[in-house]
C-alpha cells in the first residue's frame, strides 16, 4: 500500500458533504446524458454502428431528447457548484493541483504502476490528470452541444466547431471520453476497499482492529 493510505487516520472526514452530494448528482446526470445521447444517436447514426437498445434511456428519440436536455441543465448547474465550491474551499488547490512539472516528470513511471493504490481520499497524479481532462471534457461536451441544440442562434458558436456535422464529430469524440473515464473510475472505485463507501459516508471506514483501545 502507498504510505498515504496508512497514514490516514480511520474514521476522518475525506470526503466534505457538499462534495458527496454534487458528485453522486453530476453522476447521475452524466450516466442520464450519456445513455440518452447512445439512444439519439441511434435515430442519426454518425457510424457504421448502432449501440444496443438495453444500454440506451428514453425509449423513443423524444423520450431520449427530453431526457438527454434534462440532465444536460442539472449536471451543467450542479457542476458549477461544485467547480465554484472546489475553487473557493480551496479543495481543487489541496487535492489536484498540488504537484510541479519536474515532480510530475520524476515521479510518472512510479504513479502509472500505483494507479490502483492510493490512500482513500487522496489523488495520485495519474488520477488528477484524468479529473482535469474530464472536466474540460465536460465543457467541450456542452458547448458542442449548445452548437447542434441551438445553430441558428447560437450559429458563431456552431461554425467555431466547423459547422453542424463536425460539431455533431465532437460531440461524440466527447461522448466516448466521458465514457471511458466513467469505466475506469468505477473500476477504480470497486477496486480500491473503502473508496465508494467513504464517499457515501465521508470518513473512512473503520475496522474491528481500528476500535481496539491502545495499551499505554
Amino acid at each position: 500500500m502507498v504510505e498515504g493510505a496508512l497514514k490516514q487516520p480511520k474514521g476522518k472526514i475525506v470526503h466534505p458533504l457538499f462534495v458527496r452530494v454534487t458528485h453522486w448528482i453530476n453522476a447521475f446526470a452524466a450516466i442520464a446524458m450519456l445513455m440518452s445521447g447512445l439512444r439519439i444517436y441511434n435515430a442519426a447514426p454518425l457510424y457504421e454502428f448502432r449501440f444496443p437498445p438495453e444500454v440506451t434511456l428514453g425509449g423513443w428519440l423524444a423520450g431520449a431528447l427530453a431526457w438527454h436536455f434534462a440532465a444536460m441543465w442539472l449536471l451543467a448547474l450542479n457542476g458549477l457548484a461544485y467547480l465554484a465550491y472546489g475553487v473557493f474551499s480551496g479543495h481543487f488547490l489541496r487535492k489536484m493541483f498540488n504537484f510541479g512539472a519536474m515532480a510530475a516528470y520524476r515521479n510518472i513511471r512510479l504513479e502509472m504502476k500505483r494507479l490502483l493504490f492510493h490512500g482513500t481520499g487522496e489523488y495520485n497524479l495519474v488520477q488528477r490528470v484524468l479529473y482535469v481532462i474530464v472536466i474540460c471534457d465536460l465543457f467541450l461536451l456542452f458547448l458542442s452541444g449548445l452548437a447542434m441544440w441551438k445553430p441558428v442562434q447560437l450559429q458563431e458558436l456552431t461554425m467555431f466547431f466547423g459547422g453542424y456535422d463536425q460539431a455533431r464529430h465532437v460531440h461524440f469524440l466527447g461522448m466516448t471520453i466521458l465514457a471511458m473515464f466513467i469505466v475506469v473510475h468505477v473500476s477504480v472505485a470497486l477496486a480500491i476497499k473503502g473508496t465508494i463507501t467513504s464517499m457515501i459516508t465521508g470518513r473512512l471506514p473503520t475496522t474491528p482492529q481500528d476500535e481496539r483501545p491502545t495499551r499505554k
